[in-house]
């Protein structure tokens, strides 16, 4: 796998690097600014590029637009986008034009090697990537009319997990239950939310937690 790493931070680019390095992943390039990230992407065309939200020279959300810029550029190019804070609206920023092969996650959460490269592979594979933190925001916002509550407690595990972006195998596997069992699961879900059945499990993903926002 090829990646390039970008960040400002020189500390935390090295760090990141040093990890999946060690995990046997080829960084072909670093930036610092999202200029010459975009410029090293389109000259290395690696499998991933990951990329911190907040880049010079305004430090809001030029990272954000170049993971987008990419995204529209190479399509086939997975995006990793960090974040220091939990930033839903970031997150559905990036995900509403494109989910496939794109995620957003904490940047505490990359300095686990397992978990950075778990995420990249899935996103070469083309799937997407939540962080856990911010489905459970989403999950334990007070509503006034709230529509979970219909769900049972199992359900509402599975719908964690598909906002996360998990396949139904990957939740299969999580919860050690049968796929058969999470396909069920998954259309109770589905019908109690009244949320539109999609056999895209981006779109699924997408469907999920634009429901969880606006509920």
């Amino acid at each position: 796998m090829r990646v390039v790493v970008a960040d400002d931070d020189l500390l935390t680019r090295q760090g990141v690097v040093r990890l999946l390095e060690q995990a046997g992943v080829d960084v072909v390039a670093q930036a610092e600014d999202a200029e010459s990230l975009v410029r090293h992407v389109s000259l290395a065309r690696p499998d991933a590029a990951i990329v911190d939200i907040r880049m010079p020279p305004t430090h809001v959300d030029e990272g954000l637009v170049a993971a987008q810029a990419i995204k529209a550029e190479h399509p086939e190019i997975g995006v990793l986008v960090l974040s220091q804070y939990v930033e839903p609206s970031y997150a559905f920023r990036l995900l509403e034009d494109q989910p496939e092969g794109v995620g957003y996650l904490l940047k505490e959460r990359v300095f686990d090697a397992a978990n950075l490269v778990d995420a990249l592979r899935r996103l070469v594979d083309g799937e997407t990537v939540v962080d856990p933190t911010i489905v459970s925001r989403l999950l334990g916002r007070r509503r006034r009319l709230d529509p979970l509550a219909e769900l049972t407690a199992r359900e509402r595990e599975v719908l964690g997990l598909l906002a996360e972006g998990l396949s139904n195998r990957a939740i299969a596997s999580r919860l050690f239950i049968t796929e058969r069992t999470v396909e069920a699961h998954v259309t109770q879900i589905f019908h109690k939310l009244r949320i539109a059945g999609d056999p895209d499990s981006h779109r699924r993903v997408l469907a999920v937690l634009a429901h969880l926002r606006a509920s």
